[in-house]
């Protein structure tokens, strides 16, 4: 059989966007990669799907899923088949995040110093005051360049008109850019014509333009500060992204118990004695950096790390107290920044939420419990959801319980049927759902965003949920334009 017949019984489904395929004609972004890939055996495709699980097999590209507090390792689910998207639809995802990166890095600052923004009413005071993730210990911080958000993960999904959404913003210790990158190395071997044809943006330079961004933010002026990477060890679920970041940056990468605070300043243990450390890329959350601030039970952190961060003697990548941004309550308040701080209009939308602490529009949601997805505002990984559409009985009525006892802790939203894409499972090209994580790097001179990010697909059938952690996989993402740079 040849893959001709599968494009062409590849099925849409009604009141849903497919990014390949309307009505029954391929969209002009897949029409070469259809055309190309539709010449083949399906016997091609078939090994082509396994090189890619040998190959993620080989490399050790993996994640860890917790389940009754144990960890399992598993190989990251990879499906072959690219998800495109094109220059005009990129540039306007682009300036969009870009847009609510400045203003995210403006709240920041502003509600860390003067929170003029309280001050004018735009944001409730108790919201921020009952927010887990802001920080009183960083009030008063000053961080090199005004640089609070040096990385970020932006999570977005198209609805079913096509419009991108802005989903939710993730500014403390992103992860999964290490799949992004990986999955691009693993198509190069299965599709290495498709790549070179396609005109594909290059997205291998990811770790040299994160490298040089550290670097620059270094307190002391000399020719090669030291760069570490901070990580919890070797039972985190991210620890194999930890490991592939620091060795593509040429970096160590620590420990907590490799580094400790001398005179206000932080120094590496080595064999050759101590090494002041001038910059800490950290895959530790605050509450775990610093046990004579923080959780003083915490073996992670650096007793007296916080003395020299607030000294000016280490910068700390990302800063501490981002989680006040992406905390999913504030998340609904992001538009208001965006108007606030830049006097413009959101260029990409957020999803409607609704804050349950409103009795107005709680009972709007209790009403229609069938439509929406409720979310615990400082939760991740999927966990905490509950899709009412596919929920018991049982479980809406104790969701509304918990929210009653504390409505500050969730959010709801409608239910937006993701976009589909295709993916090839079990020998036929199947629609699954997905999502979009771009990943921005913000420096010392502006923001870039690598073309592309992390496409996480919901692998179960009908599924909405994305998370690897939740049974999802990811695809290698594609800009396409007329540019010659193609890796």
């Amino acid at each position: 059989m040849k893959v001709e017949t599968l494009f062409g019984e590849y099925p849409i489904q009604q009141g849903i966007w497919d990014e390949m395929k309307q009505a029954s004609a391929i969209r002009q972004p897949y029409s070469a990669v259809s055309t190309a890939l539709s010449k083949l055996q399906l016997s091609d495709l078939q090994q082509k799907h396994q090189l890619a699980s040998e190959l993620f097999m080989s490399q050790g590209i993996t994640f860890t899923v917790y389940n009754n507090e144990e960890g399992i390792e598993r190989i990251f689910p990879f499906d072959i088949l690219p998800r495109i998207i094109t220059a005009a639809e990129w540039n306007h995802v682009e300036a969009g995040i870009k847009q609510r990166l400045i203003a995210l890095n403006l709240f920041l600052k502003d509600i860390y110093s003067e929170q003029q923004i309280i001050k004018d009413k735009i944001i409730p005071a108790e919201l921020i005051a009952s927010c887990p993730h802001f920080t009183h210990e960083v009030h008063g911080i000053k961080v090199a360049h005004d640089i609070y958000v040096h990385i970020a993960g932006i999570d977005l999904i198209r609805g079913d008109d096509g419009t991108f959404y802005i989903l939710e913003d993730n500014l403390r210790t992103p992860s999964g850019v290490s799949y992004m990158l990986e999955n691009r190395e693993v198509t190069k071997r299965i599709f290495p014509d498709l790549l070179a044809n396609n005109n594909v943006r290059m997205i291998n330079h990811y770790p040299l333009v994160l490298h040089d961004n550290l670097v620059a933010l270094s307190p002391r002026h000399i020719s090669n500060p030291v760069v570490v990477m901070l990580t919890p060890g070797v039972y985190n679920s991210a620890y194999f992204e930890h490991t592939f970041l620091a060795r593509q940056m040429g970096i160590q990468l620590v420990e907590g118990r490799d580094l400790l605070v001398d005179n206000q300043k932080v120094f590496m243990k080595t064999t050759a004695g101590l090494q002041q450390v001038d910059v800490i890329y950290r895959r530790v959350d605050d509450e775990y950096l610093d046990p004579l601030v923080f959780n003083p039970n915490s073996a992670l952190g650096v007793p007296g790390l916080m003395s020299a961060y607030r000294k000016g003697n280490v910068a700390i990548v990302n800063a501490l107290g981002n989680g006040v941004a992406d905390d999913k309550a504030v998340y609904a308040y992001v538009p208001d920044m965006i108007r606030y701080y830049l006097n413009e209009q959101p260029i990409l939308p957020n999803v409607p939420t609704y804050q349950l602490q409103n009795p107005d529009e709680r009972n709007h949601v209790f009403s229609n419990m069938h439509k929406m997805v409720v979310k615990e505002t400082n939760q991740s990984g999927g966990y905490g959801m509950v899709m009412g559409n596919s929920a018991s009985d049982e479980a809406i009525a104790k969701a509304k319980e918990m929210i009653i006892a504390n409505p500050r802790n969730f959010i709801a939203q409608p239910i937006i049927s993701l976009s589909t894409v295709p993916c090839f499972l079990d020998g036929k090209l199947q629609p699954r759902h997905v999502d979009l994580r771009p990943y921005a790097l913000c420096g010392p001179n502006g923001i870039e965003i690598v073309p592309g990010g992390l496409t996480r697909v919901a692998l179960k059938e009908g599924s909405l949920v994305v998370n690897s952690s939740q049974g999802g996989g990811s695809k290698d993402t594609w800009i396409i334009d007329n540019q010659t740079n193609t890796l």
